[in-house]
Formats: structure tokens, sequence, C-alpha cells
């Protein structure tokens, strides 16, 4: 006799299924019937937990994006804690992007949510580590305080997301190590000790 699923058994197993589901149908083809079926349970059990297939389905993403944890620990050096992080984004990106992309615009026109509310539900509760590294960064004397300013500190994010959403796929090695060396780092950098305080003069 098969054994009852019950707690957060079950609901990794509902979940699970319903990512099978968005990947094999995508979100159109989402029904609630259906993730029941390829769950073993019944409508009513999702129907308890969750009250539209848009909040069933971005559980699903949820569970898959937690399974490619983004943190990074203190390396001692923000190059490799910036390359390592991005590394680590890619890995989730080949996971969920382009089902993810497929499924917001379906998601939006059904809930009325905008593309900020889909990502903070996305992330919610999950750790800013692009923050941690540069408060690491700043403390190490790597980055200058003043020129981590908006639109500077998620810069780096901003054009992974472009890239992931045009081309449905991670950026490759090369790229990320240019965006890091050629784009950001250049623009935080701490100036070069005797140029910092030196004041421009006019010419006379």
């Amino acid at each position: 006799m098969k054994e009852r699923r019950r707690g957060s058994a079950l609901e990794d197993a509902i979940l699970d299924a319903a990512w099978v589901e968005l990947d094999t149908h995508g979100y159109a083809g989402l029904t609630m019937e259906a993730v029941a079926v390829r769950a073993g349970t019944s409508r009513p059990v999702l129907a308890r937990r969750w009250d539209t297939r848009a909040a069933l389905a971005v559980a699903a993403i949820r569970r898959q994006v937690s399974r490619y944890p983004i943190e990074v620990e203190d390396r001692g050096d923000v190059r490799t804690e910036l390359l390592e992080l991005l590394e680590r984004a890619s890995e989730r990106a080949r996971a969920s992007v382009a089902i993810f992309t497929l499924f917001a615009t379906a998601y939006f026109g059904e809930t009325g949510s905008s593309p900020q509310d889909l990502r903070d539900a996305l992330i919610k509760g999950e750790a800013d580590a692009l923050a941690a590294i540069h408060e690491r960064a700043v403390r190490r004397g790597e980055i200058d305080m003043q020129k981590l300013v908006p639109p500077v500190t998620t810069l780096l994010n901003d054009l992974f997301r472009h890239h992931a959403i045009m081309t449905f796929a991670p950026p490759s090695p090369e790229l990320r190590q240019a965006w890091v060396d050629d784009v950001f780092l250049p623009l935080v950098q701490p100036a070069p000790r005797g140029l910092a305080t030196q004041p421009k003069t006019n010419s006379p």
C-alpha cells in the first residue's frame, strides 16, 4: 500500500508536478487538475494551498530556483566573488529562464501584476548576495562607497537580467568577465592615491 504523503512532502510533490506541467505545456496549458493527477493527489488538496494557478506557478518556480542558491561566501577578493555570483546566477538561469519568460507574459495579463511584483514574489526571503559582496568590498577598500550609487549598485544584476530575457540563455563566461572587469569595477574602484585629492585647475 502506497504511503500517504502529508505536509512538506506532499507540497514538494505538487510543486515538482507543477514545474513539469509548466515545462511541458507552458503557463497557458497549466491546469490545477493536470497537476493534481501528476502529483497523485486531488484538486481540492491543491486549492487549500494555492487558490489560483498563478500562485501555484509562482510557488513551483520559486522551488526550482531555490535549488540554485546565489549566496557567495567571503573570498577576500571582490572580483572573485562577483564572478562566482554571476556563475551561480547562470546555473539558475539555465534551469529556469526560458520557462520563466514564457510564463511571465500570460501571468501579467491574468493577474494584473507588474514585472516588479513578480520578481518580488519569486525572490521573497532571499538574501541580496550582490549587496553583501559590495559591503565586503567597501570594508576591504576595493570599492569606493561614494561611487556605489544607483544605477551602479544594480548594474551587474540589470545586465544579467536583460541578457537572459532577450536571449533565453545565461551569458557566457567571457561576457560575465567583461561585465566585471571592463564595466563594473572601473566604475567603482577607488582612485589611485594622489589623484583623488588633486583639484581641477583651469588653464591660464
